[in-house]
């Protein structure tokens, strides 16, 4: 298809004129931000100009191609901030193990877990590891997802850990997906060696190497009891800031792990999960810059209590919603159920969701200049829905692809 092109008769474009902002925040995340009626011109990759069709002149834009999208709402592709879409194998047996009633721990007391995952991956070749990960990432590019964070962390030796990285940026190059990588080499400590020894691995030796071959955008530490402490995190944080690679923090997941007080005093950009989280962790947040991103998928999974994300929005505070794709504890990459989920369970409304899994989400990896919103100048990551009565229809029907067509960089994909 031509690089310059016009859809016209769209029923509604959501997340419009957000170019000024960077997140949307409390109240604001429940706005409209859309132009009913409208149409879109899309130039070589990027949006060029919109409004309502009563302004559109179609003799101005002779010799392009004209699109009737007969009255669908179209959106930004979704920005999924957090994923772990690199890995080997899946981990079914302990879905069965957690059925039976083994905890999270329980099940990583006795080499499940991540664990579990590094030891398949340490025995898995890149090229192996490219091509399923391909496979993960066109997937979700077919539920809508236009940008996508992914970590590494299941290596925990200094080779595998740059192999993961390696295959992230081969993804990067391949895939019409903007895509962000993170180093997570303080997921688990592994077998045979002790915590501060591998916090020694991680900060003189991992750390110099990443950086050395510019593989990583952020550096993210799993905060957690029985993982890494709050003192632990800052201390590896603070050696990746040195490198100039931001922290990402995996925060209060399953306990009140210190992750937002860490979080907060080394400015991560986003402090994810946050299952767990009180009102002076919530007060710490809002005297910060840092991303509060909630993982529904996860807390669904493992039958976790989900995030307090009313009280966060109560609290004047962005929040960002993202999928965590990965084996163990959310094996499901696709935003629309994501979107259901935040709905249903932690009772966002269907406009705060799409809000934070596009303008917000991309706030989460430094994207909003670029990405989640419909705004001259961004690029063009598009979603034109399928015939539906309403926007709330989407996350309503859960489960289901509402997804007619999907623009990426002003390009159709083939669905």
């Amino acid at each position: 298809m031509k690089n310059e092109f016009c859809l016209v008769n769209i029923k509604e474009l959501l997340c419009v004129g957000l170019k000024d902002k960077t997140k949307l925040m409390g109240k604001e995340m429940d706005q409209a931000f859309s132009v009913p009626n409208a149409y879109l011109h899309i130039k070589d990759g990027r949006i060029t100009s919109y409004g309502q069709m009563h302004q559109f002149n179609q003799q101005g834009l002779l010799g392009i191609n004209i699109i009737d999208v007969k009255e669908r709402y179209v959106f930004p592709a979704f920005v999924d901030s957090h994923t772990h879409l690199v890995f080997a194998g899946s981990r079914e047996g302990e879905f069965v193990d957690k059925i039976k009633g083994l905890s999270y721990a329980e099940i990583a007391a006795k080499g499940g877990g991540i664990l579990n995952s590094a030891k398949r991956l340490q025995n898995t070749t890149e090229q192996e590891l490219f091509e399923a990960a391909k496979i993960r990432l066109e997937e979700i590019l077919q539920t809508g997802t236009g940008a996508v964070e992914i970590k590494s962390g299941y290596g925990l030796t200094l080779e595998d850990e740059l192999k993961m990285l390696r295959v992230i940026q081969r993804l990067k190059e391949s895939s019409p997906v903007t895509i962000r990588s993170t180093f997570l080499g303080a997921h688990a400590v592994p077998k045979g060696l002790t915590k501060v020894r591998y916090i020694r691995l991680i900060v003189e030796e991992m750390l110099p190497a990443v950086a050395a071959e510019k593989l990583a955008d952020y550096c993210d530490v799993f905060c957690e009891e029985g993982f890494f402490t709050e003192e632990e995190t800052i201390l590896i944080s603070k050696a990746a800031l040195k490198h100039g690679i931001r922290p990402k923090i995996h925060a209060n997941q399953l306990n009140r792990s210190g992750g937002v007080q860490a979080g907060v005093a080394v400015g991560a950009i986003s402090v994810d999960h946050l299952e767990s989280i009180d009102d002076q962790e919530i007060n710490l947040l809002k005297k910060s810059e840092t991303m509060p991103t909630l993982l529904p998928g996860a807390a669904f999974f493992l039958r976790l209590a989900y995030p307090p994300a009313r009280k966060l929005i109560a609290a004047d505070l962005p929040i960002a919603i993202a999928s965590d794709f990965n084996p163990g504890s959310s094996p499901n990459g696709d935003m629309q159920l994501m979107m259901s989920l935040a709905c249903i369970q932690m009772r966002l409304t269907p406009t705060e969701a799409l809000h934070a899994a596009t303008i917000n989400g991309a706030y989460a990896i430094d994207l909003s200049d670029q990405l989640g919103s419909i705004d001259i100048g961004k690029k063009a990551n598009i979603i034109i829905s399928k015939s539906v009565n309403s926007f709330e229809y989407i996350p309503y029907a859960y489960g289901r692809n509402h997804i007619e067509k999907i623009i990426i960089n002003g390009e159709f994909v083939k669905m």
